[in-house]
């Protein structure tokens, strides 16, 4: 069953991915989508919840309330039509362009012979070019990506810090990569790193929960699912590529 309810006192991103994440922690709750421009909190569940539940479990923090609301069916619907591509877009051609750069600063000699690519280059600037751009959404908005990544990042659950301290993980990497910095300790950190990272987003796939990813910070809304696992263990495969080459 799906119910709205209320919840004032949200100002930021940040607020929405607070009141999602200890929504989203309530027994028998599926999914939650919070907007701060509606001060709505659309919640399915696989039961009739309390209201009460929910006012409780925000005490702690004065600045929110939360009450009864009439279901939205547009905003609901506005979700639902997205296509696979429209939600994805943003995340298509961020990895087209630092695909395009990176083949391109690959090449040796002509540009137009593709026997002349090195791949080991390709995989190095491609590498850099994510870290880089990726770490740049974070750090648009550091306090609800942190509140974000700590839904379903596993180590980022017990400390909460560990979020703000990721997008600046992620720019090292980066960095590491692009000037060639140690490069068996850099592959080594990222298998580690991203390796463990996909654990919690494999979980949270699998048991079917509709979060957000924070993969590029809060800019875009982008749903978590198998694109989210692709891409981790992307990173870590190429990774692990770079080490046995």
């Amino acid at each position: 069953m799906t119910r709205s309810f209320e919840v004032t006192g949200m100002t930021c991103e940040a607020c929405e991915y607070k009141i999602q994440h200890l929504f989203s922690g309530v027994e028998g709750v599926k999914s939650v989508i919070v907007d701060k421009t509606t001060n709505t909190a659309t919640l399915e569940m696989e039961k009739d919840i309390p209201l009460i539940n929910f006012q409780e479990l925000i005490k702690p923090y004065s600045k929110y309330s939360v009450s009864k609301k009439s279901i939205t069916p547009s905003y609901i619907e506005e979700e639902v039509a997205k296509t696979w591509f429209e939600t994805y877009r943003p995340l298509l051609l961020i990895f087209s362009f630092i695909t395009g750069i990176s083949i391109i600063k690959a090449f040796h000699n002509n540009i137009f012979e593709f026997e002349h690519i090195s791949w080991m280059h390709f995989m190095d600037n491609f590498m850099a070019g994510f870290f880089i751009v990726f770490s740049f959404f974070k750090f648009l908005n550091l306090k609800a990506f942190a509140e974000s990544y700590a839904m379903y990042d596993l180590f980022a659950m017990k400390v909460p810090t560990y979020g703000f301290v990721y997008p600046f993980i992620e720019l090292g990497l980066g960095l590491a990569y692009l000037t060639a910095f140690q490069p068996a300790f850099t592959n080594w950190a990222t298998v580690i790193i991203m390796g463990f990272g996909s654990i919690g987003v494999i979980q949270s796939v699998v048991d079917k929960r509709k979060i957000r990813c924070a993969c590029l910070g809060t800019v875009f809304n982008l749903p978590m699912s198998t694109v989210t696992i692709i891409e981790d263990l992307l990173m870590v495969g190429m990774a692990i590529l770079m080490i046995i080459i």
